[in-house]
């Protein structure tokens, strides 16, 4: 039972569908959003005319940029605890290579201290 036929049919008619949906243009065209052909003029209302202009008050200046002797105590305390878990982060990625090399270095001496023991 070869089962190729019947799956190439079963292509050939998904391509064949998808062929139809792209000729036809019609089907591909976004709904309009209005009702009113495109050639009338449609007025469109400035902003101005729908907001009244509220009374001019002064702009206040910006704030003065805070230097490090006026930095808030929440942000410098902050900015620490953040220090604190960003380092943490860097202590863990590497604690294990660290581990790793130090294990190394010990078995190498011990193997060392041992041969040379065992030659005495």
């Amino acid at each position: 039972m070869d089962k190729r036929p019947l799956h190439t049919a079963y292509l050939l008619n998904d391509l064949q569908s998808i062929r139809d949906l792209l000729d036809d243009p019609e089907e591909l065209l976004p709904p309009l959003l209005v009702d009113q052909p495109l050639d009338e003029e449609i007025e469109i209302p400035l902003l101005s005319e729908v907001i009244e202009p509220a009374d001019e008050q002064p702009i206040a200046p910006p704030p003065a940029p805070v230097t490090g002797s006026q930095r808030p105590l929440r942000l410098d305390r902050t900015l620490r605890q953040e220090a604190e878990l960003l380092l943490q982060e860097v202590v863990d990625d590497f604690v294990p290579q660290i581990e790793a090399e130090l294990r190394r270095r010990l078995e190498a001496r011990l193997d060392r201290l041992l041969s040379g023991r065992l030659n005495d």
